[in-house]
């Protein structure tokens, strides 16, 4: 960058006049690093009053000791607190300054970086800090061959200093700083990279290989500036010159000024110094508060301590006068104290230089990740499992993955800011759509630090590229491997815990995903008929699995209870087949999309031509002779209720049951479909249509139906039957009746008949009784009606 050095930090500010400048162009204004400035008229004459504070000190601030790193403060400073002084105005800034024409076409390109480039403000405060850590980075390399750079200090570091008031904030480090060349040539031709030249010099000389923390790449990160401020000021100075130069430029000017500088307050050992005149409304970025937090946010990890200007406090006791009228005669007065808190203003250390990321793995302990992983992700529980890994090759990135103790998002939220993305340790973004992490797996949170992503030249968004494909590989490889660690623990409730809470987004990934459809199905989990309580994973169900089961059976249903009780389950249960229940409304379309596992087909037991494996064709061809007639029969009756009528080869028990057709929606889809807002009336009937109608035929209510029809096809209690089971037939196989209205009265009707034909007596004289007669009945003293009608009521229940 833009280097400066912390012994840059001036104490004063002063507002001069402008210096003569060779060409026409605005007065520039000498900045420094003050917190107020004011001029008042004192005795006859101008004076110029100024608050001095203590601008440097040492990493490690103690009220006793102080280090003064400004040579122009020697004297007169108290510890910890400001001072006033005052001095004749006095203009020392007499030095000549240039005007410069910027090397672009400056109005537009400016507008596009302002206005288009960057698309939220707060990142010009990461732009200016990467361009000054890149400062440091190459004072700190050609220091190895010329120890020469670092006689003005060692001390290598980046301070922030904000002045709310006047809406200033000033950037300084301890740089290699620029020549007046250098800085007309970095600052004056816009998207030229100073760090991109040093690099390819690098790699000419072949002397360095690869430096990976220099950040800056594409020459616009210090115009990110002017998207808050109307004017900026660079003072720098390099070590290879003896003079301090001043870069001036102001936000809507296609030229700058650049003058030396000759102010003795403002000298720089080396570096560079930033002062940033904020728009009027983005002052709110010149307080002290906020720039701390927008340096924790963006650049937290770089890899020089960041130190910006807090107001402190500390406690002390102090003596107060005590009320004459509360003092008693002959009492000895004591001494009253208060605790009051003494404000100053100091540097505070507000980076972590050293990443856990870039530490080795098994340096770092189970508790660091735990701390690491509640301080950045605002949580307050320890993560189920972490994994600390770095990936070399191709694409060379370092990452630490956590999966969460609980759900926070929602399924639905599709944006999540789960994954921070870091450059060379510079925070970049944490909103992705997908690049980085498939949807599905947007409950993973963690941190991914590269030195060669694709960005675009805002360094905000991820470009789609080869890379990145193969990064997302790897990094979904790795949350993979994470959860089956979790799934293979001995501590069955750990994954049981996980289950609960992200397996809807594991489902949704069958249906997303099919690339890891094989990593997936070992994590999934059912209950079953042989496992009603307890969940079971496919690798279980296929571990039991009987030798002559060639097939992976499953229901879907609308609970474990519905689904035991279920008709289909019959001849399975016979057999001690074991059969997944899918009660999750995502458990059936995520099974569909898997179709097979471990070479296994999955079999809904609720579709046509199932097969049990036990097929005896001589046997059904019989039966479909016998019972054909009858199939027809009850088909003509059903209509277009039912695509056909079939023999079922999977009911012990139970008379009859409908089935869905092969590529048909199942009772438990359609009712979803049912209750969708958005659902397709036109879709939904015509699979309905596809419902086949099986019968038992050893059941005695079919065996009645067969002879119905072949004696009387046309006997309207027997047409009547067919309607009925057909209607309970739907219940019993989960489908919904149409009109349940007309199925409770065929019901009673039935129900009225059969009462009809056990009791005839008693049915006959309740129905001829007169009214004279039930009037007697009711005369009729207690103890007779305790001793006759209950008994009789109790016998036509």
């Amino acid at each position: 960058m833009l280097g400066a050095s912390r012994r840059s930090l001036s104490a004063a500010r002063r507002f001069a006049g402008a210096a003569p400048c060779r060409t026409l162009s605005p007065a520039a204004s000498p900045s420094s690093l003050t917190d107020t400035v004011s001029e008042q008229e004192h005795g006859g004459g101008q004076v110029q009053k100024r608050f001095l504070s203590v601008l440097s000190g040492p990493k490690s601030f103690g009220l006793g000791q102080i280090a003064n790193r400004n040579r122009n403060l020697t004297k007169g400073i108290t510890i910890g607190k400001r001072h006033e002084s005052s001095a004749t105005a006095a203009d020392s800034s007499d030095a000549p300054c240039e005007k410069f024409e910027y090397q672009a076409e400056v109005n537009r390109l400016m507008d596009l970086i302002v206005h288009s480039l960057y698309s939220n403000k707060e990142v010009f405060l990461r732009e200016l800090v990467s361009n000054a850590s890149d400062a440091l980075d190459k004072l700190r390399y050609l220091s190895v061959t010329d120890s020469n750079l670092l006689k003005d200090g060692v001390d290598l570091d980046i301070r922030i200093q904000t002045d709310k008031e006047n809406g200033i904030i000033t950037i300084t480090d301890s740089g290699i700083g620029m020549t007046k060349q250098e800085l007309v040539d970095s600052l004056g031709t816009i998207a030229h990279s100073g760090t991109a030249k040093f690099l390819k010099a690098l790699k000419e000389s072949q002397e360095a290989g690869t430096d990976s923390n220099l950040i800056g790449q594409f020459g616009v990160g210090f115009y990110s500036a002017f998207l808050v401020a109307d004017k900026v000021v660079v003072s720098t100075k390099s070590p290879k010159s003896d003079k301090q130069y001043v870069w001036e430029g102001e936000a809507d000017s296609s030229s700058y000024t650049v003058k030396e500088e000759t102010d003795p307050q403002k000298l720089l050992n080396r570096g560079t110094c930033l002062t940033l005149h904020l728009k009027r409304d983005d002052k709110g970025f010149a307080h002290p508060e906020r720039i701390q937090k927008l340096v924790k946010n963006y650049s937290q990890f770089v890899s020089f301590p960041i130190y910006t200007w807090q107001e402190k406090g500390f406690t002390k006791e102090v003596e107060v006068d005590e009320d004459p009228a509360e003092v008693k005669e002959g009492e000895e007065k004591k001494k009253k104290t208060k605790t009051v808190v003494e404000k100053y203003w100091d540097w505070e250390l507000t980076n972590e230089t050293q990443p856990i990321w870039l530490r080795s793995p098994k340096e770092v302990t189970t508790e660091e990740y735990n701390e690491f992983y509640k301080k950045t992700f605002n949580e307050y529980l320890d993560p189920l499992a972490s994994s600390h890994f770095t990936t070399e090759g191709e694409v060379e990135f370092r990452s630490i993955l956590f999966v969460p103790s609980i759900k926070k998002e929602d399924l639905i939220d599709t944006k999540t800011k789960n994954i921070r993305l870091y450059v060379k340790r510079v925070f970049i973004s944490d909103d992705f759509d997908g690049e980085l992490f498939p949807r599905y797996l947007s409950f993973v949170k963690g941190v991914v630090d590269s030195n060669d992503l694709p960005l675009n030249v805002s360094r905000e968004i991820l470009q789609e590229s080869r890379v990145v494909r193969i990064m997302r590989k790897r990094l979904v490889r790795k949350a993979f491997d994470m959860i089956l660690g979790i799934s293979l623990s001995e501590n069955r409730d750990d994954y049981d815990r996980f289950w609960e809470n992200f397996g809807k987004f594991l489902k949704l990934g069958c249906m997303d995903d099919k690339e890891n459809h094989k990593r997936l199905a070992p994590l999934l989990r059912f209950f079953s008929n042989q496992s009603e309580s307890e969940l079971i994973s496919l690798d279980e169900y296929v571990e039991n699995m009987k030798p002559d089961q060639k097939d992976i059976y499953y229901i879907a249903s609308e609970s474990v209870n519905s689904a035991k009780h279920t008709p289909f389950l019959e001849r399975l249960a016979q057999k001690e087949y074991e059969v997944l229940f899918l009660v999750d409304p995502m458990d059936e379309v995520a099974i569909q999309n898997l179709k097979t596992y471990k070479e296994k087909n999955f079999v809904d037991i609720t579709k046509e031509d199932l097969d049990l494996g036990d097929k005896n064709e001589e046997r059904e061809k019989e039966i479909k002779q016998e019972f054909s007639k009858t199939c027809d029969w009850i088909k003509k009756r059903l209509g277009d209720k039912v695509a056909r009528v079939d023999i079922s080869n999977r009911l012990s028990s139970s008379p009859c049951v409908l089935v869905s057709g092969k590529f048909g929606w199942s009772a438990n889809m359609e009712r979803l479909m049912k209750a969708q807002t958005m659902g397709d009336p036109a879709s939904l009937e015509f699979m309905r249509s596809r419902r086949v109608f099986e019968i038992n035929p050893d059941h005695p209510i079919i065996k009645g139906l067969n002879a119905a029809s072949v004696a009387n096809p046309d006997d309207q209690e027997a047409l009547k039957a067919i309607d009925v089971l057909f209607e309970t037939a739907l219940i019993s196989s989960g489908f919904t009746p149409d009109n349940p209205a007309e199925l409770g009265s065929k019901i009673y009707e039935m129900m009225g008949s059969a009462f009809a034909s056990k009791y005839p007596a008693g049915h006959a004289e309740v129905a001829t009784s007169s009214p004279a007669q039930q009037a007697e009945v009711e005369n009729v003293e207690p103890i007779e009606a305790e001793i006759v009608e209950p008994v009789q009521a109790e016998q036509q229940k």
